[in-house]
């Protein structure tokens, strides 16, 4: 709550202010182009949330606003769902194995739990943001700033994290440190992906482990998070939209998680930083210039 009361005033400085955007809803066209980006940036350590917000200002749309973007994120979760099936029913079914056997070192076990303890985090702070706050701040300036600073975060975590460690040894602690760290993607521009790699890097996981990590805390974040605001916000005329946006996003989702899945294999999140810096350092010249 400090770091969104923080972040509000930040943007009320004189070179940073920015007035509140007007909410509309998409068009069908729109709406399917929101959902190419939402699926392509929710799984990369980029912010898809930042680019659902950048996108509309850069071609003179009218911002969508967050319940739209956290609707058609059901798509993403889709895809998580069908592309991770048979590690998520071996996760399932294992836990419930080691429940009735009191076998609780086994790592279906340890993985359900991880998962688990880390959604806890976002949970919470999303209810009281949602609730206290009505959404989280969305100014362009604080996006700039969250990629930028997260940016270098990632670029710190790889210098010093040792990269060793596979899924199968997760513990409680990382599912509380890691968690965490998903919750301050809460912040547009932060990126849940980007927050959780950075922090199972700190943590020594190799970075492929740590996107699956992050892939997996998805799933019920993606889930409630949609499911809140499409109950909150429920309105039959943007259906249509949702329902384009939601669809595109599955699609492009899931060739994004297999990309960046095999990506990791072989390379570092250099790109990615390095993608972040550039993005943010334009913004941030857009709005003191007035291009923005």
């Amino acid at each position: 709550m400090a770091i969104a009361s923080f972040l509000m005033g930040f943007t009320s400085m004189p070179l940073l202010a920015e007035t509140a955007p007007d909410i509309q809803d998409p068009s069908l066209v729109q709406a399917f182009v929101m959902g190419a980006v939402q699926g392509l940036t929710e799984f990369l350590p980029i912010s898809s949330t930042a680019h659902l917000r950048i996108l509309p200002a850069l071609l003179g749309w009218p911002d969508f606003g967050a319940s739209f973007s956290a609707v058609i994120q059901l798509g993403s979760l889709v895809a998580v769902l069908v592309y991770f099936a048979e590690d998520l029913r071996n996760v399932l079914t294992g836990t419930w194995t080691a429940i009735q056997t009191r076998e609780f070192e086994s790592p279906e076990f340890k993985i359900f739990t991880g998962v688990a303890i880390g959604t806890l985090p976002i949970v919470i702070v999303g209810l009281a943001v949602k609730f206290i706050y009505g959404s989280p701040p969305r100014q362009i300036s604080v996006i700039a700033v969250a990629l930028i600073v997260l940016a270098l975060m990632l670029a710190w975590a790889e210098r010093q994290g040792s990269r060793e460690r596979t899924i199968e040894s997760i513990r409680i602690s990382d599912g509380v440190v890691v968690g965490f760290a998903q919750a301050l993607a809460l912040i547009p521009g932060v990126s849940r992906s980007g927050s959780t790699i950075t922090a199972g890097l700190f943590l020594g996981m190799k970075r492929e482990m740590a996107a699956r990590y992050a892939f997996l805390l998805g799933v019920p974040a993606l889930a409630l998070a949609g499911a809140v605001e499409f109950v909150s916000d429920y309105a039959p005329s943007a259906l249509p939209a949702q329902a384009i946006g939601t669809l595109s996003a599955f699609i492009f989702s899931y060739a994004s998680i297999d990309w960046l899945l095999k990506f990791l294999q072989t390379r570092s999140t250099t790109l990615f930083i390095i993608y972040r810096v550039a993005l943010g350092a334009f913004l941030l010249t857009g709005l003191l210039t007035g291009f923005l």
